[in-house]
């Protein structure tokens, strides 16, 4: 029974594209099927292999650059880029607060609104790369300077 449905769809498939009337137009029309599959396929396998090549590329620079080299910085630079670090929200307290370094430690002093925001800051502050140490002379305003005389 399996043999004589093989041998039917054959011959289904022989008269349908070898009929003299429309088999050559479908010939043409299923040579060009499958030549757009082929493009197509061609198409997508060198997507992948850019993709691929893409992504080793990256995982090789991540891996050369794991580690960042500590720089050497001056206390300007390293002042500057502290600031940017603590300031780049839109709602950070920008004229508020004195960055000052000496020696790869940083002083931030003045005044914030909320003891979260101070400790936000310390922490942002030790994470910069080349930062030693951090003296936290922020306050609340209910609160003195911790460097005031009497505090």
């Amino acid at each position: 029974m399996k043999r004589l449905l093989i041998w039917a769809g054959t011959a289904a498939g022989l008269v349908y594209f070898f009929n003299p009337e429309q088999g050559a137009a479908r010939r043409a029309a299923a040579k060009d099927r499958a030549g757009a599959t082929f493009r197509r396929l061609v198409r997508r396998s060198e997507e992948l292999g850019r993709g691929v090549g893409a992504q080793t590329s990256g995982l090789k620079q991540q891996v050369a650059h794991r580690e960042d080299e500590p720089k050497d910085l001056d206390d300007v630079t390293l002042a500057r880029k502290v600031e940017t670090e603590i300031f780049r929200d839109a709602d950070a307290p920008k004229g508020q607060v004195n960055v000052e370094v000496v020696e790869a430690v940083v002083t931030l002093r003045g005044q914030v609104e909320s003891p979260d925001l101070i400790e936000e800051l310390e922490r942002s502050t030790r994470k910069v790369t080349g930062v030693r140490d951090v003296e936290n002379l922020l306050h609340t305003p209910d609160q003195p300077a911790p460097n005031a005389p009497g505090a």
